[in-house]
């Protein structure tokens, strides 16, 4: 081997394993890359099913609003219907007292 040649080989080797590096670096950065864009879609589905999910709190929250207010008006039209029940009932013993006592002078 003469002198000349060896440089040659040295720098051969040295730039053989300059592109091995190159290659593993851009191996990583792809890699990376792509976590990256897998971590950017992952965010952006995380991100519309949380917006989702609040829509479907609002809905909810609505839909309860409504059924506490039905509620109300229920409670509302049965105090009512017993007052009236009570009521019919007072007139009935009233005129069933009175019905009895007719007989009871009528005897």
């Amino acid at each position: 081997m003469t002198y000349s040649e060896k440089p040659a080989d040295t720098s051969a080797e040295k730039v053989e394993a300059a592109l091995s590096r190159l290659k593993t670096a851009l191996d990583q950065l792809e890699r990376t890359a792509a976590l990256k864009l897998e971590d950017d879609v992952s965010s952006a589905e995380l991100e519309e099913e949380l917006a989702i999910m609040q829509d479907d709190r609002g809905r909810l929250a609505l839909d309860l609003d409504a059924a506490l207010a039905r509620v109300s008006a229920l409670e509302k039209a049965r105090d009512e219907v017993l007052r009236r029940l009570d009521g019919a009932g007072a007139g009935v013993a009233a005129a069933l007292g009175a019905a009895v006592s007719a007989v009871r002078r009528v005897d």
